[in-house]
């Protein structure tokens, strides 16, 4: 499995050929996602949904019907949690040919967490559908696309600085941490709004979010700063290197609105 070659290739899939998965695939995928783990070390509980037998409906999916979906008890963190972990099973996926995209929002959202048995105390942030995706999008999915900049990202010098906020780091002044860093800058996000920032200080690198707005409760851009940690963590382990996880705010003078989330001593 080269990891950072699926997340270079991947792309969200919303258009599936309409074949079920063979045989023993949808199991494998959720056995990926019950050993995956997560810095927290929050649990998470996982099961495959059927839209056929569960009634559910999410209108930008075509051709799948086989969806993963999992649920955890609402506490500090856990969104961040939840994104590291899927994004482990996601990149399994890819490696595996199957087509994914983390859906949060359009989605009859009752019918799945009544599918999952979600209690109170407990939130659903994400499911996924599983499928082969079809040869050619259809137009809805190629509009989202398009609507989104799916295909773009920000440059490497707005999303990762060098020792404080006013100082941009370059992908050349990033040595080995270069290609951790890039796999975090194309990493998906919620309407492609990005909200990750790093700044390196030393052997430490860490993480914040850059709202796209001002957030109470819930904040599904956490989800998507969990999904870029998983996605540094896994490109510096392909190249040998180690990352020991910490929640230690540094105290650095952040723009307006950012928010400290976690940080690696990278080795």
């Amino acid at each position: 499995m080269n990891t950072f070659e699926d997340i270079k290739n991947r792309r969200s899939v919303r258009t599936f050929d309409g074949e079920p998965l063979a045989d023993g695939m949808a199991e494998s995928i959720l056995a990926c996602a019950r050993a995956a783990e997560n810095p927290y070390a929050l649990p998470i509980e996982w099961c495959l949904l059927s839209a056929k037998r569960d009634g559910l409906s999410v209108p930008v999916i075509v051709g799948a019907d086989t969806y993963l979906a999992g649920k955890m008890k609402a506490e500090p963190h856990a969104e961040e949690a939840f994104g590291y972990s899927f994004e482990h099973v996601v990149l399994t996926a890819q490696s595996l040919g199957i087509g994914t995209t983390i859906i949060a929002g359009t989605m009859d959202r009752a019918g799945f967490e009544r599918a999952v048995g979600l209690a109170e105390g407990e939130v659903m942030p994400c499911v996924s559908p599983l499928g082969c995706p079809a040869k050619k999008l259809s137009v809805r999915e190629a509009m989202m696309r398009k609507g989104v900049k799916a295909d773009s990202r920000l440059p490497f010098e707005e999303l990762f600085f060098d020792g404080s906020f006013d100082k941009p780091l370059t992908p050349e002044g990033a040595g080995v941490l270069r290609q951790p860093l890039e796999a975090v800058r194309l990493a998906p996000s919620a309407v492609n709004k990005q909200p990750w920032r790093v700044v390196l200080c030393g052997d430490y690198a860490h993480f914040y979010e850059q709202p796209s707005k001002e957030r109470t409760g819930w904040d599904i851009q956490k989800v998507d700063i969990g999904i870029a940690m998983c996605h540094f963590v896994t490109a510096l382990h392909e190249l040998g290197g180690t990352a020991t996880f910490a929640l230690d705010d540094p105290g650095l003078n952040a723009p307006q609105g950012a928010v400290y989330i976690a940080s690696y001593r990278v080795q």
